[in-house]
C-alpha cells in the first residue's frame, strides 16, 4: 500500500532509501487499525536533516531506517503501544504529541521522544513504479 513518495526527503532529492522491514511494520500498523497512515517524515539526507531543529546527526531518518507517522482517527500514544509489540528488540518507538517516530536499527532501543541510536542494518530501496516519485 506504501509508494516511495510517501517516504521522499522533502528537499526533493533523489534516490529514497527505505528500509523494508520498516514498511513491514508500518503496513502492520496500517492493516491493525484499519487507518490510513501518513508518513510525516520518512528518508531525510544528511543535509536536510541537519536543518532540522532537535534533529540528531545519527538519524536513523538518514538511513532509511525510521519514520514519523500519524494514524487516522488513532492517537499517537495507542500507535506507540502497538508499535512496541510489533517491534519487540528489533526497534525503537518514539511516542510525541501529535505523532509517533518509529525505527529498525540493529537492536532493541525503547525511548520516550529524545534521541537513541544504534548502528544500522543494511538499507534497502523500495522499488518504485512510474510516477510514484517526485
Amino acid at each position: 500500500h506504501f509508494r516511495v513518495y510517501e517516504f521522499a526527503c522533502t528537499d526533493g532529492s533523489d534516490p529514497v532509501f527505505i528500509s523494508t522491514a520498516l514498511v513491514e511494520i508500518l503496513e502492520n500498523i496500517r492493516v491493525h487499525f484499519g487507518a490510513a497512515v501518513t508518513v510525516t517524515s520518512g528518508y531525510r539526507t544528511v543535509s536536510y536533516n541537519a536543518t532540522l531543529e532537535n534533529s540528531s546527526k545519527t538519524s536513523q531518518h538518514c538511513n532509511g531506517l525510521a519514520a514519523d507517522i500519524k494514524v487516522a482517527g488513532v492517537s499517537p500514544a495507542a500507535v506507540a503501544d502497538y508499535a512496541e509489540q510489533l517491534l519487540g528488540s528489533h526497534g525503537g518507538v518514539g511516542r510525541y504529541g501529535t505523532f509517533t517516530h518509529n525505527d529498525r536499527p540493529a537492536g532493541k532501543s525503547p525511548w520516550r521522544g529524545g534521541c537513541r541510536w544504534a548502528a544500522p542494518p543494511r538499507r534497502s530501496s523500495l522499488p518504485s513504479s512510474p510516477g510514484a516519485c517526485r
